[in-house]
């Protein structure tokens, strides 16, 4: 498949791609950069992406360590 960027930088995703991943208005894409391989990876932010994700970070310590960052980021 093959789409064409704007002169403002936007691409259109195909109706059939955007019906089998869930996107639609509104729906927020991640973009990844793989350098090594020139890749741009858009992966769309749905519920059923979030629901994927839980668990994976338990037991990490993230919240902890995002509440050190913050406060030292408000010393600064």
């Amino acid at each position: 498949m093959e789409t064409t960027v704007t002169s403002k930088g936007q691409i259109v995703i195909p109706s059939s791609v955007r019906r089998k991943f869930g996107i639609k208005e509104g729906t927020r894409i991640q973009i990844e950069v793989d350098e090594s391989a020139k890749e741009i990876i858009l992966k769309p932010i749905t519920r059923e992406y979030v629901h994927s994700l839980r668990g994976r970070f338990k037991g990490k310590g993230l919240l902890e360590e995002l509440m050190v960052e913050k406060q030292r980021e408000r010393k600064l």
